[in-house]
């Protein structure tokens, strides 16, 4: 397996102590070649574009900014994969223009960024307003039509996603986030999708009350990248975990030894994308070393 880490690096991107008018100028003057250039600098040579920048740079997906990114990938041997965007859009809803529109905002990202032949296109194919309902206090058979229509909805934007942009449906892999596990599982198999699995969510409990080594066998025959981050566990304290994934490994309750013998024993290769900031990825590559684990 191979670890990399995300491109959306808040802390960089606009780091806290700028005053406002250098904040404007960097976001008008963004350079995402530099941005990349230093976390590539950083040890990273797998780099997770972030399918969001394109909501406050506006130039991050446009002709020169993909020409940079190209360039690196050539000059420092990179290999990327992309988080198509996840803010602002539901490709789930049963609200048709907004469904849509969501389609067409991440049909225009992979657009750009298939020059740059990412190995995996992740995607969140409920969002905002699916998780609300999967987690309010309805009878069990009204949110059980409720979920199935967004599942429904979800299926229906995938498959234009598939067909507007010729990409291989294998390339693209459905992420476990805040939506049941089975029935992401079965959108994946009915499309032949790829599986994204992410720890910190499942330990969380974002995707039902399932243990992670039981979630890892479920998504191992489509499995074709990895987020990797901590967590407190929904299964043990019976809390969800809401602003308490993406912490440090180490620092939760992931145990890091199992997931990735299940992932060895598997033969898994694919990405596995620290999901945290730069200095807490550093530090959880320092605890997978600990571990023995080949880094």
């Amino acid at each position: 397996m191979r670890f990399g880490l995300m491109e959306m690096q808040l802390n960089r991107l606009v780091p806290p102590k700028v005053d406002p008018k250098e904040a404007i100028n960097r976001i008008l003057n963004f350079d995402r070649g530099q941005h990349v250039r230093g976390l590539a600098q950083e040890g990273f040579s797998l780099i997770e574009l972030g399918g969001d920048l394109s909501l406050f740079f506006p130039s991050a997906y446009q002709d020169e900014n993909i020409d940079r990114l190209m360039v690196l990938k050539e000059d420092l041997n990179l290999t990327y994969t992309i988080h198509l965007p996840l803010w602002s859009v539901e490709p789930s809803t049963p609200l048709e223009p907004v469904r849509m529109g969501s389609v067409d905002a991440i049909v225009d990202i992979i657009d750009a960024v298939q020059p740059l032949e990412p190995e995996v296109y992740v995607l969140h194919a409920t969002g905002a307003l699916a998780a609300e309902f999967y987690r309010m206090n309805l009878p069990d058979m009204a949110k059980s039509l409720a979920l199935k229509q967004f599942q429904g909805g979800a299926i229906s934007s995938i498959q234009i996603i598939l067909e507007e942009t010729g990409l291989d449906s294998r390339k693209l892999a459905v992420e476990t986030i805040e939506f049941p596990l089975e029935l992401t599982l079965e959108m994946a198999d009915l499309l032949d999708l790829s599986i994204c699995l992410d720890t910190g969510h499942i330990l969380a409990g974002f995707s039902g009350e399932v243990h992670m080594s039981e979630a890892i066998k479920a998504c191992l025959p489509r499995l074709s990248e990895v987020h990797l981050h901590d967590s407190t566990n929904f299964m043990e304290t019976g809390q969800l975990g809401y602003g308490k994934d993406h912490q440090t490994l180490g620092s939760g309750a992931l145990d890091v030894n199992s997931l990735i013998n299940q992932l060895n024993k598997a033969n898994f290769g694919g990405p596995v994308v620290f999901e945290l900031p730069v200095e807490d990825a550093l530090v959880s590559l320092d605890h997978l070393k600990s571990l023995g684990v080949n880094v």
